[in-house]
């Protein structure tokens, strides 16, 4: 008879989550900083590199659809196992590619693997904490995300202008070995091991229920969301670099200012974390959303450093502040039973976002219009996002998750 694992501390759950979660952020921002060495290396039109951001969100949507119902059909534990063995190892073989068409399918599967990991992670850890703790908990687990673009930058600043992009990606393979070391010592999410117990419905039925008569506004809500933030996201994230290189800047000096920027994620979530369970949910997610917009307005209109360097961290800050937000918003929507599949789903929607924010920059680069626009584009979307959920958003500080 197996013997029954203990359930962990919240720090302990943390810090065995968040490290998932910082090498799934260490790969998504290593590709920001490869695209700029593929672009030059493989001479790549901006509609090519616009489609390697696009292709990881295409992943990215399949993948957070998917695992996230399956999710609720087998355990939080085994599909967070499984999407962080998916993109180690889909990086590590993207780094043997030399042609464009297999790099994109090896983005491909890598982007199931994060798009999966990303709320099965959160609604993992949202399950196993306290309704008081919960949504610090899961900021601080996004906080993680910054730690991981930390690295990448880092990574990217050092080993690329030297060794190339190829060892780069290789070191980003690393948490391969570390799933394993999940497997052994993560126990799954006492809510889910009390539903195993139940009859538990079809994957279908779980979709179905999602956009039921009791969910259908919340889920309209997220989805909006969550197409917004993500749109945003990596329309400008993914293309920080390349912006920087656009304005005038070489590729060295590039990486540097993008890598200060990066520093201000941190602060950004260790702020949205005390302020959620101060001021909850909609507070922190619509005054970071807004502060994203006025810094992304600010950013593409940018001409000269010092402004370029101000808005670039005000951005960081703001942006990923409202992304901890979010991930901790999202699975309080519903109850333990299509948790794993309403996160997923509205996920899975505002990865669809991510598909076309690369695509649009690229496309409008080439066609000639100015970043500023483009920026433009991205300030209106946020704020969009900002007033769908202050005007109909429920607020969910220190709720009880419900069975």
């Amino acid at each position: 008879m197996a013997k029954k694992k203990k359930p962990l501390s919240s720090r302990k759950l943390l810090s065995i989550a968040g490290l998932g979660w910082m090498f799934d952020a260490l790969d998504v921002g290593m590709l920001s900083f490869i695209i700029v060495a593929l672009q030059k290396e493989w001479s790549l039109t901006t509609e090519q590199v616009g489609w390697i951001g696009s292709v990881n969100s295409i992943g990215m949507a399949i993948g957070a659809l998917v695992f996230g119902a399956m999710a609720d059909r087998v355990g939080r534990k085994n599909v967070f196992i499984i999407t962080l063995l998916l993109f180690s190892i889909g990086s590590g073989l993207s780094a043997l590619t030399t042609s464009l068409a297999l790099f994109l399918l090896l983005r491909l599967l890598i982007g199931m693997g994060l798009g999966g990991e990303l709320p099965v992670a959160s609604t993992l850890v949202s399950e196993s904490v306290s309704a008081d703790k919960r949504g610090r908990v899961v900021v601080l687990l996004e906080s993680f995300w910054a730690a991981g673009w930390l690295i990448a930058a880092l990574i990217s600043y050092f080993i690329i202008p030297v060794y190339g992009w190829r060892i780069a990606l290789l070191l980003s393979a690393v948490p391969a070995l570390y799933a394993l070391y999940l497997r052994l010592n993560l126990p799954d999410s006492p809510r889910y091991t009390a539903l195993e117990r139940k009859q538990k419905p079809s994957i279908l039925q779980n979709m179905k229920s999602v956009w039921a008569k009791e969910y259908a506004k919340q889920t309209l809500v997220l989805w909006i969301l969550w197409f917004c933030v993500v749109f945003s996201y990596y329309g400008m994230f993914l293309w920080l670099p390349s912006v920087m290189v656009m304005k005038g800047f070489s590729m060295i000096k590039s990486f540097e200012y993008v890598l200060i920027m990066t520093l201000a994620q941190l602060p950004g979530y260790f702020t949205a974390a005390w302020f959620i369970e101060k001021y909850g949910r909609k507070f922190v997610l619509v005054t970071y959303l807004l502060g994203t917009a006025v810094s992304a307005y600010f950013f593409g209109t940018a001409e000269e450093l010092p402004l370029l360097l101000t808005s670039g961290i005000m951005l960081s800050f703001f942006n990923l502040g409202a992304w901890g937000g979010l991930y901790a918003y999202t699975p309080e929507q519903y109850p333990t039973s299509i948790r794993g599949t309403g996160s997923g789903m509205a996920a899975a929607a505002g990865r669809i976002g991510g598909i076309l924010g690369p695509l649009l920059v690229g496309y409008l680069v080439a066609a000639g219009k100015d970043i500023s626009i483009i920026f433009t584009i991205f300030t209106i979307a946020i704020v969009v996002g900002a007033a769908v959920v202050l005007i109909f958003g429920k607020e969910t500080k220190n709720t009880v998750l419900k069975d």
